[in-house]
């Protein structure tokens, strides 16, 4: 059988101990997990019983830390890509422009875009 553990105070002996989860099956189907005290083997009925050790997680990164918004298009760009453009057609190899036959990819940005019509539901 596989267990995993985690750090554990536990409240029946009162020692740092490991949490041992061994799983419970019914025949050949996972029914659950039976958490345990490796040191003195007191078992807890449910994941909120088990008073894990220390803090969660230390925080490495900060606000400060998280990447700047990068902006792909200036404003009137926004919303000209093929991908929006009415001669815009997708096939299981390439993607096409119809009006100027040419390969493209959704996020070009051409001076003859027409916005496709809105479909009739």
């Amino acid at each position: 059988m596989a267990s995993t553990t985690s750090k554990i105070r536990c409240t029946a002996c009162g020692e740092d101990s490991l949490l041992k989860r061994t799983p419970k099956y019914d025949g050949f189907k996972k029914v659950g997990e039976t958490l345990t005290c490796a040191g003195c083997g007191h078992v807890y009925a449910s994941e909120a019983d088990v008073p894990f050790a220390g803090p969660a997680r230390p925080r490495v990164f900060g606000d400060d830390d998280a990447p700047k918004v990068v902006k792909l298009f200036a404003a009137e760009e926004l919303g000209r890509a093929c991908l929006y453009c009415r001669h815009y057609t997708v096939n299981p190899f390439t993607q096409r422009c119809g009006k100027h036959n040419r390969v493209v990819e959704a996020t070009d940005v051409c001076d003859d875009f027409e916005k496709k019509p809105v479909p009739k539901l």
